[in-house]
């Protein structure tokens, strides 16, 4: 997937923000359509771990969603449905997200060297792809700003964080995936 020019996010993240409420809700609606399960991942799982430690920054966060949705949508044309992804491709992303994902929750009791082979695999998973840089710096500085005037929990923050570069990596994997299957 190529990198979003700064003009191309740019343009991209003022569609996201020039959206009314029922754009934006009509936006969301097919989104559960047409990506039910990442729909729910995101806005249900990755939420709800955010809101267990600060419901302010699981705010935050979905809002930030909706921005990477409309951003990719503007950027590089409606999302895949997930009935013409491949179901194994499906299923084995959503396995190995969810086995390295294991790792970074707290209270969760793994052997530290399962844990540090999982955080270790993801972190270097999310600097080989390399991808979409742009959108990560700045959905990382909305973060950093967002933080910067509240008395956030460093746990809430440092998940938030990590949720919303999981998305975008998501978001680049599926429309990888789209287009590998449509050139063969």
């Amino acid at each position: 997937m190529r990198e979003l020019t700064d003009r191309e996010l740019y343009q991209a993240l003022q569609y996201a923000k020039s959206q009314d409420e029922n754009a934006g809700r009509a936006i969301l609606q097919q989104f559960q359509t047409e990506q039910g399960a990442l729909a729910q991942t995101i806005f249900g799982v990755f939420s709800a771990l955010i809101a267990d430690k600060d419901r302010n920054l699981a705010n935050l966060f979905m809002d930030l969603c909706f921005d990477v949705l409309c951003v990719f949508r503007h950027a590089f044309g409606g999302l895949p449905d997930q009935s013409v992804l491949n179901m194994e491709w499906l299923e084995n992303t959503a396995a190995l997200l969810d086995a390295e994902l294991q790792a970074f929750l707290p209270g969760n009791q793994m052997d530290t060297k399962f844990r540090d082979k999982f955080q270790n695999r993801f972190a270097d998973r999310l600097i080989e792809s390399n991808s979409q840089t742009g959108l990560v710096k700045f959905m990382d500085e909305s973060i950093s700003e967002y933080v910067a005037g509240s008395q956030a929990d460093a746990e809430a923050v440092r998940t938030t964080r990590t949720m919303i570069y999981v998305v975008i990596q998501l978001f680049c994997a599926m429309y990888e995936q789209a287009e590998c299957q449509s050139k063969s």
